[in-house]
């Protein structure tokens, strides 16, 4: 049996497709997670933080230049997820003293890459790696929140994600269904908006019911737009766009003369956002291709790759890429 990763809080129950899938990543009964204790002060900072207590890392700034992550009060080190003092709260946006709010970039988008190699790395099951990957997941949508980010896009499952073994999908397909169920509150309490973009009409029909739930219910928030491309492929995306346009063209509504880019762009998925084109992209794992994603949106999105496997990506990651990206001058095409 694979080892497992201590925990320090008891988390929701897993829900697998069947016995057969958890006795496949040789998972333990839930009731034989022990939590340890923590100090109540450090806890209370942790949940402030939306920081799983025992995913968290032994210090929050990890960027190359200390001075970078530099708080308000001098600290280089943020020691045990200890709550900095530029972290805002009450829905407020104040940034990290590196970065520049006139510089801030309006969408991002995450390729949330290296979950399978973390857990193997570890040698712990893989259901343990999508269990990290959630956790980060949550902690970037709160950073997002609170460092004034309008719309985040997160690469969740590609079309091509079918070829893996059917447990693993069956997995995936669960731990969407818990995020919808466990986290809507939050979203709603926190003002998020969320959308799908992909074919979700391949996905699970209870999974399709929530999404359309969630997506009804929180159409009008405004703080974080949180895109979750589902079963999506970019060249999927443009095809589809195209083949709307065509029977636009055939009913006699489009002269295919006045086919242009805003047209092509109106027919992306993309198009339920105000900010269609991702500023930054980021990838995790090391991985230096775009894998099918947002083929036709990041045509002059500035690219931000790491080794860091998407579990390990927490603050300073983030703070690290969004520092790259303010140094970066965007010409699109021109001299400037």
């Amino acid at each position: 049996m694979k080892n497992i990763p201590p925990i320090l809080e008891t988390p929701k129950p897993l829900h697998f497709p069947d016995l057969a899938a958890m006795a496949a990543f040789s998972l333990p009964l839930h009731s034989s997670f022990t939590p340890s204790p923590l100090k109540p002060q450090l806890f209370r900072h942790l949940q402030r933080l939306k920081l799983a207590p025992h995913a968290r890392p032994p210090v929050i700034s990890s960027a190359s230049n200390p001075a970078d992550v530099t708080g308000p009060t001098g600290n280089e080190v943020v020691v045990n997820g200890i709550l900095p003092d530029y972290y805002a709260d009450g829905g407020s946006v104040q940034l990290p003293p590196s970065l520049q709010k006139e510089l801030m970039p309006n969408h991002v988008a995450i390729i949330m890459d290296g979950n399978r190699r973390w857990a193997d790395s570890r040698n712990f099951p893989i259901v343990f790696g999508y269990e990290a990957g959630f956790r980060a997941f949550k902690r970037l949508i709160d950073l997002s929140c609170n460092w004034g980010i309008g719309t985040l896009t997160v690469f969740a499952f590609s079309s091509e994600n079918w070829c893996r073994p059917k447990v693993e999908t069956d997995l995936l397909m669960g731990l969407f269904e818990r995020i919808l169920r466990f986290e809507l509150e939050h979203f709603l309490r926190e003002n998020i908006r969320i959308s799908l973009i992909g074919d979700a009409t391949k996905l699970p029909k209870q999974l399709q019911s929530l999404v359309v739930d969630a997506v009804e219910a929180t159409q009008n928030n405004s703080r974080l737009h949180l895109i979750v491309a589902a079963n999506y492929s970019g060249r999927s995306d443009v095809v589809q766009a195209c083949r709307k346009i065509a029977f636009k063209v055939k009913d006699g509504l489009i002269d295919p003369n006045d086919i242009n880019e805003y047209l092509v762009e109106r027919e992306l998925e993309t198009s339920c956002t105000d900010f269609p084109h991702p500023d930054l992209l980021i990838r995790t794992s090391g991985e230096l291709r775009m894998s099918n994603f947002l083929l036709w949106q990041l045509a002059y999105t500035e690219l931000y790759f790491t080794n860091a496997l998407w579990p390990d990506f927490g603050e300073a990651e983030f703070l690290e890429a969004l520092c790259s990206f303010q140094q970066r001058q965007r010409r699109y095409g021109g001299n400037l």
